[in-house]
């Protein structure tokens, strides 16, 4: 009787030491939910999409297991991301993902105490998102494209790509608060490459038809169209008006030269996304926003379509092909 009573005891202390203490049985519970603002019909791209998940799962979340991800598609108005990240606030979301610098700026409205994890906004100091790269300062942190640098890079790209290129002309959104800058950088790299340089706006497809109809009446030697989630939906529109007006047109997305654009130049967004993955983990593991700097991009790449330059007329030089690091035939 004395030894079945001990064995009792036995199995309530040997009970208590293995199981788990209160705050470590709610951590393993716990699944972390994410909010996820995008800006594009349809979704993201999917090779984008897919390395922000598998970057989550590396870092050992995964759905449904331990995380949750409320993806919310926001029409290209700034109400409409406000009132995205607004329902994703009330679903108290522990970190909100934005992939465009509309987005990025109604969340930081919205909220200045949920971390904010921007995946490819251009400037995020000179449009107020962060005061610093090295010091966000608040609740929003994340990557950067580096679109001023970028945008000027492209004319050059242009100019080595057209021969006897003599002006150029930027579509740009006046609604994307980072065009404005890039353009600026635009017009100073054409004026010391002696071109001459002029940007026509758009913030609808209506305003994006009238400017390419302008372009027509002008006859630019080449185009610059702005990466924004808008000329994105309307790529199709544009790579087909390029092709019927026979007009050179760079792009910041490799995805458009795959459709049929001509040249592409800019930050790899894939990585980007994958990147992003990271910041989400770390601040779901602890850590400040205001503590972990901005990156910016560290992979580019320029992407030329052969078939297209052919339909153009345009002998794409060896020292231009040389350097690419995608080639479309």
């Amino acid at each position: 009787m004395r030894c079945a009573r001990r064995a009792f005891l036995a199995c309530i202390v040997w009970g208590a030491l293995a199981a788990p203490r209160s705050g470590e049985a709610q951590t393993e519970r716990k699944v972390a939910r994410i909010g996820f603002v995008s800006n594009a019909v349809g979704g993201l791209p999917d090779s984008w999409w897919e390395a922000f998940v598998a970057s989550l799962r590396q870092q050992g979340w995964t759905e449904p297991q331990n995380l949750v991800i409320e993806r919310r598609y926001a029409e290209l108005r700034r109400d409409a991301a406000l009132a995205a990240v607004e329902e994703l606030i009330r679903l108290k979301v522990d970190v909100i993902v934005v992939s465009s610098t509309l987005s990025a700026l109604a969340a930081k409205q919205a909220t200045t105490t949920i971390p904010i994890v921007m995946t490819v906004p251009a400037d995020p100091v000179a449009t107020g998102l962060v005061s610093s790269l090295a010091r966000p300062g608040g609740n929003v942190t994340g990557l950067s494209f580096v679109g001023t640098e970028l945008a000027g890079k492209q004319v050059e790209l242009l100019k080595e790509a057209v021969p006897g290129l003599a002006r150029i002309t930027v579509l740009a959104n006046p609604s994307n608060a980072s065009h404005q800058p890039r353009t600026r950088e635009i017009a100073d790299v054409a004026r010391a490459l002696k071109l001459q340089s002029d940007v026509l706006e758009a913030r609808t497809p209506g305003e994006i038809r009238e400017a390419f109809a302008t372009m027509a009446k002008r006859r630019p030697g080449a185009v610059i169209v702005l990466a924004d989630p808008l000329f994105v939906l309307e790529a199709s529109y544009i790579v087909r008006f390029a092709a019927e007006h026979r007009l050179p047109v760079m792009y910041g997305l490799r995805e458009v030269v795959a459709a049929g654009g001509l040249i592409a130049y800019g930050a790899n967004f894939t990585d980007m996304f994958r990147r992003a993955a990271i910041y989400v983990d770390k601040i779901l593991k602890g850590a400040r926003p205001a503590d972990l700097p901005v990156e910016q991009a560290s992979r580019f790449e320029l992407v030329i379509n052969l078939k297209t330059a052919k339909a153009l007329g345009l002998a794409m030089p060896q020292s231009l092909l040389a350097r690419a690091d995608e080639i479309i035939q």
